[in-house]
């Protein structure tokens, strides 16, 4: 009669123990069970398919994750939902579509450009909207609303400039290069090497450097980091510098492989909202791994249901991982 308790007991208390250790590094955790999955799926679909969808996954995920740390950070930050911020891909991609293919230079000064004006485009809203409305005590809801209206205001300036016609930048769509048994377009491989690079730029920048550390300072606490004699409103100000070149870079970089419609940025928000949530709100590296890792989920998704279905599929990850650890993977047990 007692032993069915006790057995009870010890399975409770073991389940229990699993848990707690996930918690503690949820990271490895994550790699475990992403692990499980890839040898599901190659003995279900093979070892090349899997490598091939991954490899396509790994563009997208570059595209979310560069795209989610200026997102996250400002969150963090300020905590203001910024729902301008597909936008500002958008504006991104069309000022390397200005450089590139109205003014004929070189994409690689597109880049640039886009880079630039769409940080002074952050830190000008920053000037004339945020900070002011911060000044009066604005409350998340008016933020809110603020954020749809600039969304909308871009958008329509794109379309007043552009119209809604499909564009393209001057690349090669066509070239394809091949490596052990696996194709890639040129365009595409490109991105996910500047992608690459540029996310372990931004990684090493937060972790090493003193801007860095004092941005995740505000993000942790900012009544405590100007307490301890930082300048916040530069660091805001250097903060939405990053947010909005790293936003014009993932613009440029997805209009690259894909087209340009002044909506595109729009149709990308609610992925790179799913990449900071499932990184974990506020948390720039978080945001960075859940970039990746939610694009190349979605590309595999491709393995099993339509390409018509593979966000959806994104999204049902993303509930998962919350209904286990609502944080996200590197989330803080906090209130957000």
């Amino acid at each position: 009669m007692e032993a069915q308790p006790l057995t009870l007991g010890a399975e409770e208390s073991g389940w229990q123990r699993l848990k707690e250790a996930a918690d503690r590094r949820p990271a490895l955790t994550a790699l475990i069970i992403l692990g499980v999955a890839v040898i599901v799926m190659v003995a279900a679909k093979g070892l090349h398919l899997v490598a091939q969808t991954g490899l396509n996954g790994l563009s997208l995920g570059a595209i979310y994750a560069l795209g989610a740390v200026g997102l996250t950070l400002v969150y963090g930050i300020l905590r203001l939902v910024n729902f301008a911020h597909g936008d500002f891909l958008t504006f991104g991609a069309y000022m390397a579509y200005l450089v590139n293919v109205t003014w004929g230079l070189p994409l690689a000064v597109g880049v640039l450009f886009a880079m630039l004006a769409t940080a002074i485009l952050g830190v000008t809203f920053e000037l004339i909207m945020w900070r002011p409305m911060r000044a009066r005590r604005a409350g998340l809801l008016q933020l809110l609303l603020m954020s749809i209206g600039l969304a909308l205001v871009i958008r329509s300036a794109i379309q007043f400039v552009w119209s809604t016609d499909v564009r393209l930048l001057d690349v090669n769509v066509t070239s394809s290069v091949t490596f052990l048994g696996l194709r890639i377009g040129r365009t595409q491989l490109t991105v996910i090497a500047i992608g690459f690079v540029v996310i372990i730029a931004v990684g090493l920048m937060l972790r090493q450097t003193l801007l860095g550390k004092r941005m995740r300072a505000l993000a942790d606490d900012i009544d405590l980091a100007e307490t301890s004699g930082i300048n916040t409103s530069r660091i805001v100000l250097y903060t939405w510098v990053l947010a909005g070149s790293l936003a014009g870079l993932a613009g440029v970089l997805d209009g690259a492989v894909t087209s340009l419609t002044p909506e595109f940025g729009f149709q990308l928000l609610l992925p790179i909202f799913a990449a900071v949530i499932l990184g974990g709100i506020g948390d720039a590296y978080g945001a960075l791994a859940g970039g990746m890792l939610l694009g190349i989920i979605t590309e595999w998704s491709t393995m099993f249901v339509e390409a018509k279905w593979k966000i959806a599929v994104g999204f049902v990850a993303l509930i998962v991982t919350l209904i286990v650890r609502p944080q996200g993977i590197f989330g803080k047990a906090k209130a957000i």
